[in-house]
C-alpha cells in the first residue's frame, strides 16, 4: 500500500506543470510612498525575514517582509538624521549592522547602530568617528567594505592634500564592532593622473587595493603597485608589478581566501589606446608574497567574432566591455565575467575613458585638500544616476573565461543577450545567482515590447544553457536584476517596476 501512494505521488509531481517546479515567484504589494525616485537597499535575509532599506527624501524606513514578500512591519528610522548622506550595511544571519555618516554644521559623523530581523535597535547609534571639513559639503568621506567571512569591517576615509599625496585612515572592527586598529598612512602618486583599484579587505583583516599610473588623465595605465596593509601594521608593503610595455584598462582585484592569493585582472592593450588585445592576469601569493603566475592571454578571431555588438567589427569586439565580477573557485582558478556596455547621446559621441574615470570611477579627482570617496556612486541603488534625458543605453553580451590555478585560460564563452533603453539603465544588465553546480545570469529580454526575465546558466566546464522565459511573470512588473540579491541557496529578491512604484520580487528556483 505503502508503495502504491508513493508512486501515485510521484506521478502528481510529474503531472505538475514545469513552471511550479522550477521556481515560485511572490510580489510585494507597492506602497503608496514607493515611488520610482525611490533609494533603496536589500539589506537581505535576516532570520526568517527579507529586510529592505528605503529612503526618499528625509525619510528613512526598513520594510519587514515575510517568506512571501507580505509586509510585516515598516519601521521609521527616526533616529536618523534629515540630512543623511550615505547608508552602508553588514548583514549577518540574524541581525545586521547600519553603519551611516551626516553632517552638522562643518563635521561629518560617522554612526554604526546593530538592529535586529524585526528592525530595531540592539545596540546604538555609537559614533564611529569624526571629520571636520571646510564649508558645505554633502559628499561620502568614509566608505566601509568587510571581509568575505564578516570577521572584519573596515571604515576608511581618503584625505587628498595635493595631486600627488592621500592621506589614508583606516579603522578595522571585528565582527562585534569591537574596535580593533585604527592606522594612518600616506600613500604618494609618482605622476598627478593616478587610479586606483577596488579597496578590499581579506578574512585576514589585511586591506589591499592597487595604486596606478597613467601617462594622461584619459589614457591607459602604465604601471601598478599591488598595496598591502597587514590587520595590524601602520604601514603599506609596496610591490610593484611590471606590466613589459603593456598598457591596462581598469584594474580588478579579489581575495581568494581559501588558497590566500589575490586575483588581479584587467582587459590590456599593447599600445596607448589602441584596441583591446585580451585579458591581464596576476595572482599574487600571499605566504610567498611575490607574483605566483602571470599571464597575458590574447583574445583569438573566433571569440572576437562571437563576443561582438552587432555594429562593430571583430578587430573593436572589446573595446566596449567591462569586467564585471571576478569569481574564485576551490581549486586556486578563478571565473571572470566581463559586459559589453555604451552608450549613445545626442551631439556627444561614447567614450569609455570618460565612462571609467568619472567622478563615479576610482579616479581621485577632486578639489586639493578634500575628502576623496573611492567609491562614488555609479552602481549603488542608493544612489542611481544618468546621463541625461537623451541618452540610450546598451547592455549586451556577456564573456566569460574560466582560468586555472596558474592564470592560464581554460575555457572562454559568449552569453548573447541585447539590450537598450532610453533615459535610464535600470532595467539593463544582469544578476547572478551560484546554485554550486552553475553560474545563473538573470536578465530582461525584449519579447513582443514586453521585458521579459530571462535565464542562462554555465557549468564548470563552460556549457552554457539558456532556460525558456521565466514563466509564472506578471507582466504589470517590470525587474530590475542588477539590484537584485542572492538571499538563499536558490532565492533571489530582485526589485522591480509596477506602473510608477518600486516593490520587490522573491523569486524561489
Amino acid at each position: 500500500m505503502g508503495h502504491k501512494k508513493i508512486i501515485i505521488s510521484a506521478l502528481m509531481m510529474l503531472a505538475l506543470p514545469i513552471w511550479v517546479l522550477a521556481q515560485r515567484i511572490h510580489y510585494s504589494d507597492p506602497g503608496r510612498d514607493d515611488y520610482r525616485q525611490v533609494n533603496f537597499e536589500i539589506i537581505g535575509k535576516v532570520s526568517s525575514n527579507i529586510v529592505i532599506y528605503k529612503n526618499y527624501r528625509s525619510k528613512n524606513d526598513l520594510s519587514i517582509f515575510d517568506n512571501e514578500m507580505k509586509l510585516k512591519d515598516k519601521i521609521n528610522l527616526d533616529f536618523l538624521p534629515d540630512k543623511l548622506i550615505n547608508v552602508d550595511f553588514v548583514p549577518y544571519p540574524d541581525f545586521f549592522y547600519m553603519i551611516y555618516q551626516y553632517q552638522k554644521r562643518n563635521i561629518v559623523y560617522c554612526n554604526v547602530v546593530k538592529m535586529d530581523a524585526a528592525g530595531q535597535k540592539l545596540v546604538g547609534p555609537v559614533e564611529i568617528d569624526t571629520t571636520q571639513i571646510g564649508g558645505a559639503s554633502d559628499n561620502k568621506i568614509y566608505s566601509t567594505i568587510y571581509s568575505e567571512d564578516k570577521q572584519h569591517i573596515m571604515v576608511f576615509k581618503i584625505n587628498k592634500r595635493n595631486e600627488r599625496n592621500y592621506f589614508f585612515t583606516t579603522l578595522l572592527y571585528n565582527d562585534k564592532m569591537e574596535f580593533r586598529k585604527k592606522s594612518r598612512l600616506q600613500v604618494t602618486m609618482s605622476k598627478k593622473d593616478a587610479v586606483f583599484s577596488d579597496f578590499i579587505v581579506d578574512n585576514d583583516g589585511d586591506f589591499v587595493f592597487t595604486r596606478c599610473s597613467r601617462n594622461g588623465s584619459r589614457d591607459n595605465i602604465s604601471r601598478m603597485d599591488l598595496m598591502i596593509k597587514p590587520a595590524m601594521a601602520d604601514s603599506f608593503r609596496v610591490n610593484d608589478i611590471p606590466l613589459t610595455n603593456n598598457f591596462l584598462d581598469e584594474v580588478k582585484i579579489k581575495a581568494d581566501n581559501i588558497n590566500k592569493t589575490y586575483l588581479l585582472s584587467s582587459l590590456y592593450y599593447k599600445q596607448r589606446r589602441g584596441n583591446v588585445e585580451g585579458l591581464y592576469i596576476a595572482i599574487w601569493d600571499k605566504a610567498q608574497n611575490r607574483v605566483k603566475a602571470e599571464n597575458y592571454t590574447i583574445f583569438n578571431d573566433e571569440l572576437k567574432e562571437d563576443a561582438k555588438s552587432e555594429n562593430t567589427s571583430a578587430k573593436t569586439a572589446f573595446n566596449d566591455y567591462f569586467i564585471r565580477q571576478v569569481l574564485p573557485k576551490k581549486d586556486g582558478g578563478f571565473m571572470i565575467v566581463a559586459e559589453l556596455f555604451f552608450t549613445s547621446s545626442r551631439g556627444n559621441n561614447w567614450n569609455r575613458y570618460d565612462y571609467l574615470y568619472s567622478p563615479y570611477s576610482m579616479s581621485p579627482y577632486s578639489s586639493y585638500n578634500s575628502y576623496w570617496s573611492p567609491y562614488g556612486m555609479y552602481g549603488n541603488p542608493w544612489n542611481r544616476w544618468n546621463y541625461g534625458s537623451s541618452t540610450r543605453y546598451y547592455s549586451e553580451n556577456i564573456a566569460l573565461f574560466s582560468f586555472d590555478p596558474n592564470a592560464s585560460i581554460e575555457w572562454s564563452n559568449i552569453l548573447h543577450k541585447s539590450q537598450f533603453d532610453d533615459n535610464s539603465s535600470d532595467a539593463l544588465s544582469y544578476l547572478i545567482y551560484n546554485t554550486g553546480g552553475e553560474i545563473n545570469f538573470l536578465y530582461n529580454q525584449l519579447e513582443r515590447r514586453v521585458r521579459l526575465l530571462s535565464e542562462q546558466s554555465v557549468t564548470p566546464n563552460g556549457s552554457v544553457k539558456r532556460s525558456p522565459t521565466l514563466k509564472n511573470l506578471d507582466k504589470d512588473f517590470e525587474f530590475l536584476p542588477k539590484y537584485g540579491k542572492q538571499v538563499g541557496a536558490r532565492q533571489v529578491v530582485m526589485p522591480c517596476m509596477y506602473r510608477n512604484y518600486i516593490c520587490f520580487a522573491k523569486i524561489d528556483f
